[in-house]
């Protein structure tokens, strides 16, 4: 492994990023190393798995290889991107994931935060989704999973804006659960999984798949509802903002957004 770093003591797996020269963008091949490493932490039965970066890193991950999205025409988020496939893999595993955030995480890096079951931050740490940036229709997988873990206005509120959310309010609003000096953050986090990795790994593998389905649950939707919701991303991806954006990352330039204005049926979910 090149890209990744993959460590196991005493049952627990630390797997660190390890490609600053793209800020540990989450490509195609940093999430093969990643799933290769969770398939070694199966086979060595590990307790808990620690999620980080290198100490000292300014970005935990910069989220989604912005340069591996496809052009026009193409849904940028399938259900076989490598980031998704990366998500699910998270999901599966049957121990604990613990991300240890020293630094910002933006993109799809916030989304696998989401995925991990704790997340301890220290006081440089933040957090963005950042898909309005740069025009891109974001799943509804991936917007269900952020609406099962926060309050819908703040979801909104990061989709919307695209701004950071700080390390003391990402704790207030419930991304992390805790804040710890920098100092303390690999004493606070390791003895958590150390913690973890001392109860039944059993019931711990089974109370995980129980609260992934509960939470995976907490929005039924209809057939037709999904081809609606799906419907919206397909005419943002055909459109003239997701073209620009990509390609005005790409030229490290700001986006010309087109400003159109979309019209919904405003339907719900279920019929009253």
């Amino acid at each position: 492994m090149s890209l990744i770093r993959l460590h196991v003591d005493e049952q627990i797996a630390t797997l660190q990023f390890d490609h600053d020269a793209k800020r540990n963008a989450l490509g195609a091949e940093l999430i093969d190393e990643i799933i290769a490493a969770f398939a070694e932490c199966k086979r060595q039965h590990v307790r808990a798995i620690v999620l980080r970066a290198g100490s000292g890193t300014k970005v935990w991950s910069s989220g989604h290889d912005v340069e591996e999205l496809p052009r026009v025409g193409i849904d940028p988020l399938p259900y076989s991107d490598p980031l998704e496939v990366l998500l699910r893999a998270v999901d599966a595993l049957p121990a604990p994931v613990i991300a240890m955030v020293h630094g910002s995480v933006w993109g799809g890096a916030c989304e696998l935060i989401m995925a991990c079951d704790i997340v301890i931050g220290d006081e440089s740490c933040t957090f963005a989704i950042t898909p309005t940036k740069i025009g891109v229709p974001y799943n509804i997988a991936g917007l269900q999973r952020f609406v099962s873990r926060l309050p819908l206005n703040v979801v909104k509120e990061m989709f919307f804006t695209a701004n950071p959310i700080t390390a003391q309010r990402a704790e207030r609003i419930g991304i992390v659960n805790a804040i710890v000096p920098a100092d303390q953050l690999e004493e606070y986090t390791y003895g958590m999984a150390r913690t973890i990795a001392k109860r039944s790994a059993v019931a711990i593998a089974a109370l995980r798949e129980q609260l992934r389905i509960l939470s995976d649950e907490s929005v039924a939707i209809s057939p037709s509802t999904f081809e609606y919701l799906h419907g919206i991303r397909r005419d943002i991806y055909f459109g003239h903002d997701y073209e620009e954006g990509i390609r005005a990352f790409l030229e490290k330039r700001a986006p010309n957004f087109s400003g159109e204005a979309l019209e919904f049926d405003g339907r719900r979910t279920r019929e009253h």
